[in-house]
């Protein structure tokens, strides 16, 4: 079970490496930020803001530290995506393609809109029949919880996946997009889930999607493989995920407090 470690433990790495260089853009455009020196030089030219100091490197020090903390989840829930992805095409030997789901969508006047889910298990797609079997009793579980028509189980291609890190926000976009998704996975045979690595989302929201049919799979180290995606990863895809971070935590904390440490310096 160790054999991936160092290439899965870099997989998320390099994405929360980035956050260390992250300077605040304050309006700008561009993906750059400001340095300190040209922070205070554009606050300093502004009379309102040097009269009542914000130009200060304390202030430019805050910002730097509320936007690269902002940084640190989007990027660990980026490199969580790839690790879904990752653990998916080793266990079941999917290629990259297989290992997540586009699908098209009609725009009236416009270009046709590519979406994308980040996870995808298609029981065409597997050779091996012990995890065929796994899956496909997986997914009768699955119809159960959710309520699911038997001809529509009978249906199933199998499941897709939104993979985030956490889920603490209310934000209606994110939710409606996601909700379209859902409806567009039942659409095409799959069943939708959102693997939320930890246990953080808002419980309106988790409500609100369960309603309309997601599966929701959270970070909790208890339930069976319908309600944790620990469980899950272990007992359906067949790789122990929760071990591999617990094995990992001492280089996943001295990384995650190197980068906290370059973000709160001012400079």
């Amino acid at each position: 079970m160790t054999d991936h470690d160092d290439e899965y433990f870099e997989i998320v790495a390099r994405h929360l490496r980035v956050c260390a260089d992250y300077k605040p853009k304050f309006g700008t455009s561009g993906d750059a930020g400001l340095t300190q020196h040209q922070f205070e030089l554009r606050y300093g030219a502004d009379p309102f803001y040097r009269w009542v100091g914000l130009n200060s490197p304390y202030m430019y020090a805050a910002h730097k530290a509320a936007g690269g903390i902002t940084s640190i989840y989007r990027q660990l829930g980026k490199g969580s995506e790839r690790l879904f992805q990752r653990v998916l095409q080793d266990q079941f030997g999917l290629t990259a393609a297989q290992s997540y789901w586009t699908y098209t969508m009609p725009v009236s006047g416009a270009k046709d809109r590519t979406l994308e889910l980040d996870g995808r298990i298609d029981l065409s797609h597997l050779t091996d029949h012990a995890q065929i079997g796994r899956v496909m009793m997986w997914l009768d579980r699955v119809a159960a919880k959710l309520h699911l028509e038997d001809d529509y189980r009978k249906a199933a291609k199998g499941a897709v996946f939104e993979v985030r890190q956490g889920y603490k926000s209310a934000d209606s976009k994110r939710q409606n997009a996601d909700l379209a998704n859902a409806a567009q996975a039942y659409a095409h045979h799959y069943v939708p889930g959102l693997a939320l690595l930890s246990t953080q989302i808002n419980e309106t929201v988790a409500a609100r999607y369960e309603a309309r049919g997601w599966l929701l799979l959270t970070g909790t180290e208890s339930g069976d493989a319908t309600e944790s995606i620990w469980t899950f990863m272990r007992e359906v895809v067949g790789y122990d995920l929760a071990a591999f971070f617990q094995r990992n935590t001492d280089r996943f904390h001295e990384l995650v407090e190197s980068v906290a440490a370059s973000l709160l310096e001012p400079s």
